[in-house]
Order: C-alpha cells, then sequence, then structure tokens
C-alpha cells in the first residue's frame, strides 16, 4: 500500500493533483467575474451620463 491510501480521505484530497487544478480555475473565475462586475458598473456610470447629457440636450432644444 502507498501511503495516501492510508491518509483518510479529508487529507488525500489536499494531495491530489487535481484539487490543485480546481482552486486554479476557481481564481480565475473569481478574477473574470470581478473584471465583468467592474465593466458593467462603468458602462452603467457612463450610460447614465450620457441620457443625462442627451436628455438636457434635447430639453434645451425645446426650450425648456
Amino acid at each position: 500500500m502507498n501511503q495516501q491510501q492510508k491518509l483518510p480521505p479529508s487529507q488525500s484530497f489536499w494531495r491530489e493533483e487535481e484539487g490543485t487544478t480546481a482552486v486554479e480555475y476557481a481564481v480565475m473565475l473569481a478574477l473574470i467575474v470581478a473584471v465583468c462586475l467592474g465593466s458593467i458598473a462603468t458602462l452603467t456610470n457612463e450610460t447614465e451620463e450620457s441620457f443625462n447629457r442627451s436628455g438636457n440636450a434635447i430639453a434645451g432644444a425645446m426650450g425648456n
């Protein structure tokens, strides 16, 4: 028997190579989500400002 077979399942999980890959994928996914949320927040602010400028220009053109 090798050492990995003697370990309890909770300890052998930390020694598996696949666990490291899963953690790497989780970190990459978290970074992608953070970038997406940051982009959405920026685009939301820019779009709001654009609509406000357009609304003010239309109201000014109509004489209100």
